[in-house]
């Protein structure tokens, strides 16, 4: 069986006043997941905003990515397959700027 897929993904930032949040689209042409990220500049940091949206944008796809894993893995247990298991670790940056 030979089959070709094409699923978009979008990414939306927003700033305001030092925090940057972004949201992550997966279109599939039949369903959507989203996921969500978020930075904060220290205070006592110079601000650069490149920066925050690479932390958002990568915490937002991140979030998507465990959302697509969990329903591969509710869709191969339903199947009767075994799923892979889940590890987690540390993230990245300042624990009370993920969200």
């Amino acid at each position: 069986m030979s089959r070709t897929l094409e699923w978009t993904v979008g990414v939306e930032l927003t700033e305001d006043s030092g925090r940057t949040k972004a949201e992550a689209r997966l279109d599939t042409g039949t369903s959507t997941i989203t996921g969500h990220g978020s930075a904060r500049c220290n205070p006592a940091d110079v601000d650069v905003p490149a920066i925050g949206d690479e932390l958002a944008a990568s915490r937002a796809m991140k979030n998507l990515a465990d959302k697509l894993m969990r329903e591969a893995n509710r869709e191969m247990e339903a199947a009767g397959a075994g799923t892979v298991p889940q590890h987690t670790g540390p993230g990245y940056g300042w624990p009370e700027a993920v969200s």
